[in-house]
């Protein structure tokens, strides 16, 4: 079978279980498992003799089986592998006495004890490493790795008798191979193996850090086509395919992989020439120092050189985006009477920085060439109105608008609003110079939830050329919507779309011409990270709130602080008894909803512990609170009594959720309780309380946008982050970064610092899935800078990289948002 990147892991792994663990960490393609970096490396093993031991402290040395018994023992027939081995050879070269130990081997399979007692046979030379412990007063080594060495001094040791109980080599055989294969030809060999710095991975309760290590030798051995594995098993305890002994013991899988067959397995992605200036390592050299490393020099130098090519197929994916929009025309959008209409109609002023923002945004409209903006602003920064600015201004130009919303509850909201501000405008403006009264243009609704009676009429108007506004949803992107006449397209929170999907519009206007651009988001995004993810786009800002905000005061509760509890529960019933309206948020919906909504970290990321970090281990998860759960929880207090709550999850349909938030607008269920699917879109200037439980277990970028829900009906508003979270623990240190700043960019900064590179702007912020793995766009900045300079150079000589094939293919994954683009080949 030919093994490449990818290939499914499931085809190369006969252990199911282990390919199932694999697939819960995200790990479905042998692609994903080269990219499944450790978080670190651990210092070399070190050399020392038995009589040198440290108890608990890793070792390797050498030594000769002198015997070997297994035996069983307890109703479920539970096995025990005893091998006592001398090290007075070994010894001898450290100028030490020779002494002996016992490696110690537990299993319930039979299978598995023989063929490890066949392997380590009385005479047999071994290379042990692991961490000695102490049993009944002699020292032991549970489980070490062992490798067989092939060369097999004569014994000159009688055997060791334990408890008077004779040791009974004959046993060890049966079943054995006579000629197991050795795993190395010699002790140094062994040793070299046996010392190397080892990877860590996050790991979980269902596999270990060690077991995925020796997963990701064994595909990088499959995709070098070594063959079958150095250890060799008898029959009937075959090795399994993904490097396990019958037991899925480690048979240590990383058997001298020729970089020759991987190289062309994974050709290489940069042009030489910029690997060579750099020093980096060829693709292939990098994969294998990083799961199987000489030293830690080599490693972090491996972590530098993909981390390197991250950032160079990022920034040439950006150029090249920025330089074909360049070529590109659009019709030009030079009148400004409609918009300056509805600005003089506005009940309030316009900040400094969206009048900025528009300007800046008229002036590139008015060319013919298409407009690329990203407009990021605060959570009530006041992005509809410059949007709609944007958009009357192509309508006041005979054109065609569109404003595509990622849910229905939005898109239904922005057609309120908007509909409301363009009445206004007409209600208010002065007739011009002929004494005619400025009109309203028409602003439409489409959503796929629409009865088909109503999509029909709003497609019909669309088609039909006619200067308008359309707010729409996902029905923007399909074949039936069609805008003949379309000049500019607004995207919100655009990373909820895909690039293909944005690209569709550009295709609606019957002059082939493309619209200009304006993407929004509240999402906070660090400055650093904006350069690296939106190089190909002119960025604008909103920083300043509108007047008549008031900041909300943010107060971090344990849980397990009842007065404290019990006090914000009192707190809340004031507000909704004063007319005002409370969120409570949870990450889950019911105990059926395992992964949970929103941006919810993992139990490593949010409390990882020294330990933890150690040994990469994941403690078991404490599980979240649910919808469900809570809001009977607390309809049972006696605070809420008399209140009634209301729930609103990502499960509900459409009419569903617009029921619940009238309801809760008006009152009517002053309390609801909800997972993230609040997060954007719903605006309730009554709401001033909102409750987000198990918030160290969110991004800090989310809570920012949670606390966002309210504050906007100019009263006091607070925020309330309850939390589960250790003293001193990393969850800790993320709540007091949101507790003490509401600048979104701050908080994204810190975000990044804390939680590692990530998608900054995907719905999982984790970095699990993420489309940067290594490259940190705060702490990367200047490796970012050094990346794009290079790429600026290489894309003036080829601009369609039709010398660099590989990297061409890599840029396209990427453009596509295609998270598997590092395996690209």
């Amino acid at each position: 079978m030919s093994v490449t990147v990818g290939t499914p892991v499931s085809s190369v792994m006969t252990n199911k279980r282990r390919v199932g663990a694999l697939k819960s960490l995200g790990v479905l393609t042998v692609g994903d498992a080269l990219t499944y970096y450790p978080f670190r490396v651990t210092d070399p093993v070190p050399l020392r003799s038995i009589r040198e031991a440290r108890i608990g402290e890793p070792m390797a040395f050498a030594a000769e089986v002198r015997a070997v018994r297994v035996s069983s023992s307890g109703a479920r027939g539970n096995g025990r592998l005893e091998v006592v081995v001398d090290d007075s050879a070994f010894a001898a070269s450290r100028r030490q006495p020779g002494a002996m130990a016992r490696l110690v081997f537990f299993s319930h399979k039979k299978q598995y004890l023989d063929w490890m007692s066949g392997r380590l046979r009385q005479g047999t030379c071994v290379v042990v490493a692991g961490a000695p412990g102490v049993f009944n007063d002699q020292l032991q080594f549970t489980h070490p790795e062992v490798l067989t060495v092939g060369v097999h001094p004569t014994s000159r040791y009688r055997f060791v008798r334990e408890e008077n109980q004779p040791l009974d080599v004959r046993n060890a055989s049966l079943g054995a191979p006579t000629s197991p294969r050795p795993d190395v030809e010699s002790p140094e060999e062994g040793l070299a193996r046996v010392c190397r710095p080892r990877p860590v991975y996050h790991a979980s309760s269902r596999i270990s850090s060690d077991h995925i290590h020796d997963s990701i030798l064994d595909m990088l051995r499959l995709l070098a086509g070594s063959g079958d594995s150095a250890a060799s098993t008898p029959d009937g305890a075959a090795s399994n395919a993904d490097g396990t002994g019958p037991n899925g013991s480690l048979t240590d899988a990383a058997a001298n992989i020729p970089l020759s067959g991987l190289a062309r397995a994974i050709p290489d992605i940069l042009p030489e020439r910029i690997r060579a200036d750099k020093d980096l390592m060829h693709r292939a050299e990098a994969f294998l120092n990083i799961h199987d490393p000489v030293s830690t020099k080599e490693f972090h130098r491996a972590i530098a050189t993909l981390r390197y090519e991250e950032a160079f197929v990022c920034q040439t994916a950006l150029l090249q985006a920025r330089a074909h929009a360049g070529h590109a025309s659009a019709e030009p959008c030079p009148d400004v009477t409609l918009r300056n209409a509805m600005i003089a109609s506005l009940p309030f002023n316009l900040t400094g920085g969206q009048r900025e923002v528009i300007d800046s945004i008229a002036a590139d409209m008015s060319r013919d060439h298409p407009m690329q903006r990203l407009l990021q602003g605060e959570v009530g920064s006041g992005k509809t109105v410059v949007a709609l600015a944007a958009m009357l201004q192509a309508v006041g130009s005979g054109h065609q608008a569109v404003l595509v919303a990622p849910t229905q509850v939005l898109a239904e909201q922005h057609h309120r609003t908007i509909t409301a501000m363009v009445d206004r405008m007409a209600e208010r403006a002065v007739p011009d110079s002929e004494g005619r009264p400025l009109s309203a243009p028409p602003v439409i609704l489409l959503t796929g939830g629409m009865k088909l009676a109503a999509r029909r009429r709003a497609l019909a108007t669309a088609a039909g050329g006619e200067p308008c506004i359309v707010v729409a949803t996902h029905a923007a992107f399909s074949k039936t919507f069609q805008a003949p006449n379309l000049a500019l397209a607004v995207i919100d929170e655009q990373h909820r779309f895909g690039v293909e999907q944005r690209e569709s519009l550009r295709g609606k206007a019957l002059s082939g011409k493309a619209p200009h651009l304006l993407i929004m988001t509240a999402t906070p995004i660090p400055r650093t990270a904006a350069m690296t993810w939106f190089g190909d786009l002119d960025i604008s800002w909103l920083t300043e709130l509108p007047g008549g905000r008031k900041p909300i005061r943010t107060f971090v509760v344990p849980e397990a602080d009842g007065h404290l509890m019990g006090s914000m529960f009192a707190h809340i019933r004031q507000r909704i008894d004063a007319g005002e309206r409370a969120y409570v948020v949870c990450a889950r919906i019911d105990d059926s909803d395992e992964s949970g909504e929103g941006d919810v970290l993992d139990e490593a990321m949010a409390t990882e512990s020294a330990q933890s970090a150690r040994n990469g281990a994941v403690p078991s998860p404490r599980p979240l609170h649910t919808v469900v759960q809570i809001a009977d929880r607390l309809a049972k207090l006696p605070q809420f009594q008399g209140v009634r709550f209301a729930t609103l999850t990502g499960r509900d349909d459409d009419a569903t959720k617009q029921r619940v938030m009238e309801g809760f607008a008006s009152g009517e269920t002053p309390i609801l309780v909800a997972t993230t699917v609040i997060e954007v879109g719903v605006d309730v200037p009554q709401a001033s309380c909102i409750v987000v439980f198990d918030a160290d277990r969110f991004g800090l970028s989310q809570l920012h946008q949670l606390r966002g829900r309210v504050g906007r009906g100019g009263t006091p508003s607070w925020s309330f982050l309850v939390s589960q979270a250790e003293p001193g623990s990393l969850g800790e240190q993320r709540l007091a970064v949101i507790r003490d700043t509401t600048d979104g960019s701050t908080i994204a900064e810190e975000d990044l610092r804390l939680r590692g590179a990530g998608d900054v702007l995907g719905d999982a912020q984790s970095g699990g899935k993420s489309s940067l793995k290594l490259l940190r766009v705060v702490k990367d900045a200047e490796l970012i800078v050094d990346a794009r300079e290079r790429a600026e150079a290489l894309l003036a000589e080829d601009p369609e990289l039709a010398g660099e094939v590989e990297l061409a293919g890599a840029v396209l994954d990427f453009t596509r948002g295609n998270e598997t683009y590092l395996t690209s080949s």
